[in-house]
């Protein structure tokens, strides 16, 4: 189940790509890493709760936060709020 919806949010950014704005695709090559790790870690400890790993990957963009500037990192949050929809 984990592995399906990393597979669907993935498959969402890929699907934008060609209409993607520079910002867009900057954002979804961010949140890509951010996703596969969060699914990694939830068939690690065998987490199946697609809840779960949406706060892994909530997380993981917060504590990533300093590595951003500001306005990329609302970019990226923006994107992520469409795509956990």
């Amino acid at each position: 189940m984990i592995h399906d919806y990393e597979q669907k949010l993935l498959q969402l950014i890929d699907d934008n790509i060609d209409s993607a704005t520079d910002d867009e695709l900057f954002a979804g090559g961010y949140l890509r890493g951010h996703i596969s790790l969060a699914a990694a870690d939830c068939e690690q400890q065998d987490i199946y709760d697609i809840t779960q790993m949406q706060l892994k990957i909530k997380q993981s963009l917060q504590d990533a936060k300093s590595e951003l500037s500001p306005s990329d990192y609302n970019i990226v949050l923006i994107q992520w709020q469409q795509l956990s929809i």
